[in-house]
């Protein structure tokens, strides 16, 4: 805890605050920590239960995913409110938890909107690599209905999953690209010269592009 006080950096914290993380941590520098302390279970346990962003993100670098059990990493889930914290738990820990299936399906429908957004991250994750037991066009259905009112985590996760869709899924493109533009979410997000915008037909067009001249 006090080589990660060290690293604080009032101008890192003021951008991170920015986006919803209460840290002042160098991503790369933490990254470089866990490195040098490889794999402890048992120290990211301890350092997941200070509470501290920094900590946390640190734990889910040098954790055992596979060692925590379903409640467990529920419990987690719903404890970890700052968004790096969050993505960070559902991309390298529940990922590769051998639960992450049965967590997919429980917080999908979860009535707390960020749990919720942890279900549809695992779903997108699905959609371009394991979508063989998925409902493509039930899960187009959900989100034509719900996406446009969504708070806007779990919004920006649906939102990932649509364009995923369109993606990968040539079958499904068209109409991806049609709930895209009649729902227009994100059409108006401030993106960087070079990037992609999130608007999902704008995204969807983009990335298929690429493959396509590739």
């Amino acid at each position: 805890m006090a080589e990660l006080a060290e690293l604080e950096d009032p101008k890192t914290r003021a951008v991170n605050e920015r986006h919803g993380d209460d840290h002042g941590v160098n991503l790369s520098k933490l990254r470089a920590l866990a490195k040098r302390l490889k794999t402890q279970q048992e120290l990211a346990c301890r350092l997941w239960e200070t509470g501290d962003t920094a900590a946390r993100l640190l734990a889910t670098l040098i954790c055992r995913p596979k060692a925590f059990g379903r409640d467990e990493l529920d419990v987690m889930l719903r404890s970890a409110r700052t968004p790096k914290v969050h993505d960070w738990l559902v991309n390298y820990v529940v990922k590769k938890n051998p639960y992450a299936k049965e967590l997919r399906l429980a917080w999908s429908t979860d009535p707390d909107p960020v749990v919720a957004s942890a279900g549809w991250a695992l779903t997108t994750e699905r959609v371009a690599k394991k979508p063989e037991d998925l409902d493509l066009a039930g899960l187009l259905d959900t989100i034509e209905a719900e996406m446009k009112d969504a708070p806007e985590r779990l919004q920006w996760a649906m939102n990932h999953c649509l364009a995923q869709i369109g993606i990968e899924h040539a079958e499904h493109r068209a109409r991806a690209i049609d709930i895209g533009e009649r729902l227009q979410v994100l059409k108006d997000y401030p993106t960087s010269p070079g990037c992609t915008s999130p608007f999902a037909p704008v995204w969807i067009t983009e990335m298929v592009r690429r493959k396509e001249s590739t």
